[in-house]
C-alpha cells in the first residue's frame, strides 16, 4: 500500500508456513510455546541522521518509523521464527496503545489474551535516533497501575518462558513458570547500582539457560575474559551463553562441560536495537527444536546479523523467508568459504524456497494515516 507520503506501509505477518518444532510436537503439548511479560513501549526510531545530535542544534532526519518495542522486540522476533507465542502486558487506551496492540495481534499472531488495556494510562514511549552503527535512546513512561478485578492466569502452561532477571530481586512468575513445567531462559540489563552480585540474581536458580553479553558476563564473575566468565556461570545455570559482539558467541553446558563458539556473519550494522533480543529468540528455538548446541548458537548469531541490517527492534526481526532468502544468497556467492557455508547447512530442511531474492526489505510503517473519500 502507498500511503499519502509516497512512502510503502504494510503489516508484517509472522511467517506461520514453517514450524521449527514441527518434529517434537505432541497431542499433550502446551498451547503455548513461549510465555513473556514485561513492558511494552512505542518506539519512534529516527534514521538517516549522519552525526549524533548536537546541543543547540535542529537535526532533520532522513528517515523515520515507528513500531511496538520493549518486550515486544522479544515476542515479535520468537512470532516470525513459528513459536506460538503468549504476552503478558499492559496496554495504554491511547492510540499508541491501540497501534502497539493491533500490529502484534494482528500483524505478528501474538496471544495478548493475558494482556490488559488500561484506561486513563498513557504508553511508554522511547524515541531511538540511529547513527554510525549505533543507537541513542530517550524514554518516557509511568508504571502501570495494578489490575481491578481478576486476570487470566500467569503464567499459562508453556514450553518455555523468557525472563529478564532484576538483580536483588525475585520474581514469583518465574517459578510458578518453572513448576507447571517451562524451561527458562534468561537475560539480564546493566546493574545500574554498581554491585555485580552474582547472588543477586535469585532466579538464576530456576534457569535453564543465562544469555548474559561479555561486558555484563565478566563483571558478575569478577574475570577479564568472556569465556572464563562463561565456565564460571556454567557452574551457576545448565547452559551458560556469553555473546562477544563482532566476535560471535560463546557457550558451556554445565552437564555435559560441551562448549561451542561460533564466530558473527560480517554484516553492514545499520541498527542494533534489538539485536540481543533475535538473538535469545534464535537460541530458545534452537533448543526447543532439540537442535546441537553450536546450531543453537549459529542460528542465533545468524538471526541477530540479519536483525541489525534493519531499522527498528521488532520490525527488524526475521523471519524465515528472510532466512530463505539470505541462504540462497550466500550458496551463490563465489568467494563464500565451503567451511563457513556447511555451518549453516542443518538449516536447509527447513527453509522453505524463497519467494523473493536478497536482499529483502521489511517496509518501516508510520502508526496510521486517515482516509478520506
Amino acid at each position: 500500500m502507498i500511503t499519502p507520503n509516497g512512502e510503502i506501509e504494510h503489516t508484517v505477518h509472522a511467517d506461520t508456513h514453517v514450524d521449527p518444532l514441527g518434529a517434537v510436537r505432541a497431542p499433550d503439548d502446551p498451547d503455548c510455546d513461549v510465555y513473556l511479560t514485561g513492558t511494552v513501549f512505542l518506539d519512534i526510531i529516527f534514521t538517516g541522521l549522519d552525526s549524533a545530535p548536537v546541543r543547540g542544534t535542529e537535526s532533520w532526519a532522513r528517515g523515520m518509523g515507528s513500531s511496538p518495542g520493549g518486550i515486544a522486540n522479544m515476542a515479535t522476533a520468537l512470532a516470525r521464527l513459528g513459536l506460538h507465542t503468549s504476552l503478558a502486558a499492559a496496554f495504554g487506551d491511547d492510540h499508541y496503545g491501540e497501534y502497539c496492540w493491533d500490529a502484534l495481534e494482528q500483524g505478528e499472531g501474538i496471544d495478548l489474551s493475558r494482556s490488559r488495556t488500561v484506561p486513563g494510562w498513557h504508553s511508554p514511549v522511547t524515541v531511538s535516533m540511529a547513527y554510525e552503527g549505533e543507537r541513542t535512546m530517550v524514554s518516557h513512561g509511568h508504571e502501570a497501575p495494578p489490575p481491578e478485578g481478576a486476570l487470566p492466569e500467569c503464567p499459562p502452561r508453556a514450553r518455555a518462558a523468557v525472563a529478564a532477571l532484576t538483580p536483588g530481586r525475585r520474581d514469583e512468575w518465574i517459578a510458578r513458570a518453572t513448576r507447571h513445567g517451562a524451561r527458562i531462559f534468561a537475560d539480564v540489563g546493566w546493574d545500574d547500582s554498581g554491585r555485580w552480585d552474582l547472588a543477586g540474581l535469585a532466579d538464576l536458580e530456576h534457569c535453564e539457560a543465562f544469555l548474559p553479553n561479555a561486558e555484563e558476563a565478566m563483571r558478575y564473575t569478577r574475570t577479564d575474559c568472556p569465556r572464563a566468565a562463561a565456565r564460571v556461570l556454567a557452574d551457576r545455570v545448565p547452559v551458560a551463553v556469553v555473546t562477544l559482539g563482532s566476535e560471535g558467541a560463546y557457550a558451556v553446558d554445565g552437564a555435559s562441560g560441551e562448549t561451542a563458539e561460533v564466530p558473527a556473519i560480517a554484516v553492514e550494522a545499520l541498527d542494533p536495537t534489538g539485536a540481543g533480543d533475535v538473538f535469545v529468540a534464535g537460541y530458545v528455538t534452537g533448543t526447543l527444536a532439540g537442535w546441537p548446541l553450536a546450531d543453537r548458537l549459529a542460528f542465533a548469531g545468524l538471526t541477530a546479523a540479519l536483525s541489525v541490517q534493519e531499522f527498528g527492534g521488532s520490525l527488524s526481526a526475521p523471519g524465515w523467508s528472510e532466512i530463505a532468502a539470505w541462504w540462497q544468497y550466500v550458496q551463490a556467492c563465489s568467494d563464500q568459504d565451503p567451511a563457513a557455508l556447511r555451518r549453516y547447512a542443518f538449516l536447509e530442511e527447513l527453509l522453505p524456497a524463497p519467494s523473493r531474492p536478497w536482499p529483502l526489505r521489511r517496509a518501516v510503517p508510520t502508526i496510521g494515516f486517515g482516509r478520506s473519500g
